[in-house]
C-alpha cells in the first residue's frame, strides 16, 4: 500500500476478509478509500467491525456506498451517511444492463439475471448493480440526506478519489461536466465540457 500511495496511485480497501488491524494498517500505510461500504468485505460486528467500521472512523477516508435499494437496507444506508457525512461517495457499481429493466446479460463469462431491480448470478449473489446516479441521489433524499449533502457525495466526495482537481465542482477555468436535474431529481440536461450531449424531450 505504501508503495503505491507513494507513487500516486489512489489505493482502495476492498474484496477483503481483512480484519480491523489490517485495516488500520492498510489506511496508515497510504490507503484512502474504503470500496462499497458494507459489501464484498468482512462483515462488521461488535467486536469484529472489518473494514467499514474503521473506515467510518478514520477521518481522511473517503466511504464509497451503493445506494440502490438493494446492496444496503435503508436504514444501514441513513446509518452510513450519517457517520460518514462529507466523506460519503455515491457510486452506482453498475454494469452494462443498468437502466435496460429485467432481462438475462452476459457478464464476461458469466450470466446475470436482472429482476426486480437487482442483477444476480445463477448463485443470487448480487453482480453488481443496475442503478444509475441520479437515482442513487434520489434515494439518498429520501433516505433523510439534505439535498446539498446527497449531490456532494454524487459529486465533489467521489472527486477527491480522482488525482485531477478540477472535477467534481463547478468554478471558473473547471470542466464543465454538468447534469441537471429537475425538481424531482431526475435528469433534464447534460452536459459535457460545456457541450450539450443529452436534452430531456
Amino acid at each position: 500500500v505504501a508503495v503505491l500511495a507513494g507513487a500516486g496511485i489512489v489505493v482502495h480497501v476492498g474484496h477483503t476478509d481483512a480484519d480491523a488491524a489490517v485495516c488500520h494498517a492498510a489506511f496508515a500505510a497510504g490507503a484512502s478509500v474504503l470500496t462499497h461500504v458494507h459489501n464484498a468485505h468482512r462483515r462488521f460486528a461488535a467486536r469484529d467491525p472489518g473494514p467499514a467500521g474503521v473506515a467510518l472512523t478514520r477521518p481522511g477516508v473517503l466511504v464509497t456506498m451503493i445506494a440502490d435499494g438493494v446492496h444496503l437496507a435503508p436504514e444501514t444506508e441513513a446509518v452510513v451517511a450519517a457517520a460518514a457525512g462529507e466523506r460519503l461517495a455515491l457510486i452506482t457499481d453498475a454494469i452494462a444492463a443498468a437502466g435496460a429493466g429485467d432481462g438475462d446479460v452476459a457478464f464476461g463469462d458469466l450470466t446475470v439475471h436482472v429482476r426486480d431491480g437487482a442483477a444476480r448470478l445463477d448463485d443470487e449473489r448480487l453482480a453488481g448493480s443496475v442503478t444509475t446516479m441520479d437515482a442513487s441521489v434520489r434515494r439518498l433524499v429520501a433516505r433523510g440526506v439534505p439535498l446539498a449533502a446527497s449531490v456532494h457525495a454524487a459529486t465533489a466526495a467521489p472527486a477527491r478519489a480522482v488525482p485531477e482537481a478540477d472535477v467534481g465542482r463547478l468554478a471558473p477555468g473547471a470542466p464543465a461536466d454538468i447534469t441537471v436535474l429537475d425538481d424531482e431529481l431526475r435528469v433534464i440536461r447534460t452536459l459535457v465540457g460545456g457541450r450539450e450531449a443529452f436534452a430531456a424531450g
